[in-house]
C-alpha cells in the first residue's frame, strides 16, 4: 500500500491481522488477510511468511485508536496444554459459516512478555481486535499457544466463553512419547516449564527420564488452565478432553459449540465430523494422521515406556498431595 493504514481501515473488518507486537518498539506488525488465507493457516506466527505476503509495521498507538471503533468484543477462545487437538478443534469450528477460526498469531505470544503492570492493555486491546470478523454474524474463535494461558484471564473478555483442551496425564505422556519432534521440544522447554511452576509454588523432582519431562510439562500447563479458571469466574469455561472428543466427535463439536455460543445444527457438525480434516494431520494437512492413528501411537508408546510412564504417573500422584492446583488438575483428568 502507498500511505500508512487509518485507525478506521483497522477496525473496519479482520482484513489486518495484528501479527506481532514490539511492546518496546511501540509498533505492532498487520498483515493482510482474507477469509481463504484465515482457513488455510495452521500458524500465524513467522511461519506465515513462508508465503508471500503484505505486511506493514504500525505504530501501536494508531491500534490503539482503533479498539474503540471496532464496535464489538466477544471474540471466542481455545486454551490447551498443547498437542491434544486443538487445532484440530479450532479448524473444525472454523468450517462453520458463521466462525472466523484464528489460530495462533503470534502477537499473543508477544504479549505474554509484557511486564504485568503493563500487559492488561495490550491484552484488552487485542482481544477487542481479535473480534473482528468480515461480516457482522461471524464472530471469531482464536485458538492460542499453549503458554499463551498464562494470560487468559486477561485475553477472555468479561462475560466471554472459552474452551480448554487437555489430555490424560497417561495419554499426555504417552503421546509425547511416540514423537521424535515432541521429545526435543519437550527438552528445550523444560526449564521454561520449571520457572513457570515454581510461580504457581509448585516444585517437581528433577526428571529421570522423558516420561518425567512429559509429565511435568503436563502438571505445569494444566495447572496453568486450572489458574485461570480459578481467575474467570465470571466467564463460561468448557473443558474437553481430546480422546473423548475423539470417541464421538459430532457430539463433542456440538458441545463445543454451544459452550462457546455458536449456533450450529446436527448436520452441519455431522458432516464436519465426517469430513476429510479429521484424517489429516491439522497443522499440516498434506500429512495424513487420524484418531486411530492417535490411539495407536498412544498404544505403542505405552507398551514402549511401562515402566517410565508408571514411574511419572506415581511422581505427579505424589506431587499432587502437597498442591491442591495440581491435585484438581489430577482430579479434573480422572486418572488415580
Amino acid at each position: 500500500m502507498s500511505s500508512a493504514l487509518t485507525a478506521t481501515e483497522i477496525a473496519r473488518d479482520a482484513r489486518w491481522l495484528v501479527q506481532a507486537l514490539d511492546h518496546n518498539a511501540g509498533v505492532a506488525r498487520l498483515v493482510a488477510m482474507d477469509p481463504e488465507a484465515y482457513r488455510n493457516a495452521s500458524f500465524l506466527d513467522d511461519r506465515m511468511f513462508q508465503q508471500p505476503t503484505n505486511a506493514q509495521l504500525m505504530p501501536w498507538t494508531t491500534l490503539e485508536e482503533a479498539v474503540p471503533l471496532v464496535g464489538r468484543n466477544d471474540s471466542r477462545w481455545i486454551f490447551h496444554i498443547g498437542h491434544v487437538g486443538s487445532t484440530l478443534l479450532a479448524r473444525l469450528l472454523g468450517e462453520l459459516p458463521t466462525v472466523l477460526s484464528i489460530r495462533e498469531p503470534r502477537s499473543l505470544r508477544d504479549v505474554t512478555a509484557v511486564s504485568a503492570d503493563k500487559r492488561v492493555a495490550y491484552a484488552t486491546a487485542l482481544r477487542t481486535l481479535f473480534s473482528r470478523t468480515f461480516a457482522p454474524a461471524e464472530v471469531t474463535v482464536v485458538k492460542a499457544t499453549s503458554f499463551v494461558s498464562e494470560i487468559a484471564p486477561e485475553l477472555t473478555p468479561p462475560d466471554g466463553r472459552a474452551l480448554f483442551m487437555y489430555a490424560t496425564p497417561r495419554n499426555y505422556v504417552a503421546s509425547i512419547l511416540a514423537g521424535e519432534n515432541s521429545v526435543q521440544e519437550l527438552r528445550m522447554l523444560a526449564p521454561i516449564r520449571a520457572e513457570r511452576l515454581a510461580g504457581r509454588d509448585l516444585r517437581l523432582p528433577p526428571p529421570r527420564h522423558d516420561a518425567d519431562h512429559a509429565a511435568i510439562a503436563w502438571a505445569c500447563e494444566m495447572t496453568s488452565l486450572e489458574a485461570g479458571a480459578t481467575a474467570m469466574p465470571d466467564r463460561r469455561i468448557g473443558w474437553i478432553d481430546f480422546d473423548r472428543m475423539l470417541d464421538d466427535l459430532t457430539s463433542a463439536l456440538s458441545t463445543a459449540a454451544e459452550l462457546i455460543g455458536i449456533a450450529a445444527n446436527p448436520d452441519q457438525l455431522a458432516r464436519i465430523a465426517a469430513g476429510p480434516l479429521v484424517s489429516r494431520y491439522s497443522k499440516a494437512l498434506e500429512y495424513e494422521y487420524s484418531p486411530k492413528l492417535r490411539r495407536d501411537l498412544i498404544e505403542q508408546a505405552t507398551r514402549e515406556h511401562r515402566a517410565d510412564i508408571k514411574d511419572a504417573l506415581a511422581m505427579l500422584n505424589e506431587a499432587a498431595e502437597k498442591s491442591r492446583l495440581l491435585a484438581r488438575a489430577v482430579e479434573r483428568s480422572g486418572e488415580d
